[in-house]
């Protein structure tokens, strides 16, 4: 029954005995669709709140960067490594060269990402959604549903 209703949400088709194709009914986006019952509801109307639209923007605008600077700086690494041996192997102290400092530097670079994460979620996510998390639990216990 729930994928049913997972599919229906999704716009899923329903090909069923005779291969046609039929189109399961999608959900209303017209403003007159009928309110949910209970807390199911209620996180539906959070989830469209703008207060946690605002919290879900917040974390896109620092996650998807961080993680596209991080992958770039990784492959540029592994790429590095294979297509450019002779740079790799160049000494930059001792016996240190170029591949041990950058690959160092991935480590370092995975410890500053996860402080710079965990500080924006701290100045930037956490109070917003912990005051939607105390919000949305009073609503539910004033459905009946806690």
């Amino acid at each position: 029954m729930d994928q049913l209703d997972e599919q229906e949400r999704a716009g899923a088709r329903d090909d069923g005995p005779g291969g046609r194709g039929t189109e399961l009914p999608r959900p209303r986006h017209d403003g007159a669709a009928q309110p949910l019952p209970g807390a199911a509801g209620i996180y539906l109307e959070v989830q469209r709140s703008p207060a946690f639209q605002e919290v879900r923007r917040r974390y896109r605008r620092f996650v998807f960067p961080a993680t596209l600077a991080f992958l770039a700086w990784y492959l540029a690494y592994v790429v590095a490594a294979t297509a450019a041996p002779g740079l790799m192997a160049r000494p930059v102290a001792g016996a240190v060269n170029v591949a041990m400092v950058a690959g160092l530097g991935q480590f370092l670079t995975t410890f500053v990402l996860t402080w710079a994460y965990a500080r924006h979620a701290r100045l930037r996510r956490d109070r917003a959604a912990l005051e939607l998390r105390w919000d949305t639990q009073e609503m539910t216990r004033g459905a009946g549903q806690w």
